[in-house]
């Protein structure tokens, strides 16, 4: 099983409606992708300086499936309204149990 971790800094000034735009968006793709094994997304609660604002956590079968993900026409126009919100993206990719 591979594990796709995105952590997600917003910029300065994005809005409620906007992160409530992007979390509706995020949430609605396992239902739209069949090759997600596995979906959390949240924001994070402790807000400390090194906080990043949200993660998202993703499984997926193997290395094709998440690239399928990646390159799928219902993720890519999420992915671009995460981008358009965010200072900064970190991604780790990793295999679990």
């Amino acid at each position: 099983m591979l594990r796709h971790i995105v952590l997600m800094k917003l910029k300065e000034g994005v809005g409620v409606g906007q992160i409530d735009e992007m979390s509706t968006a995020l949430h609605a793709l396992p239902a739209k992708i069949a090759v997600i094994k596995g979906f959390e997304f949240g924001p994070d609660i402790l807000g400390t300086d090194r906080s990043y604002d949200f993660a998202l956590a993703a499984s997926f079968e193997s290395v094709e499936d998440l690239k399928t993900y990646q390159l799928h026409p219902d993720h890519v126009p999420v992915l671009q309204l995460v981008r358009s919100l965010c200072d900064s993206l970190i991604v780790v990719d990793f295999n679990w149990p």
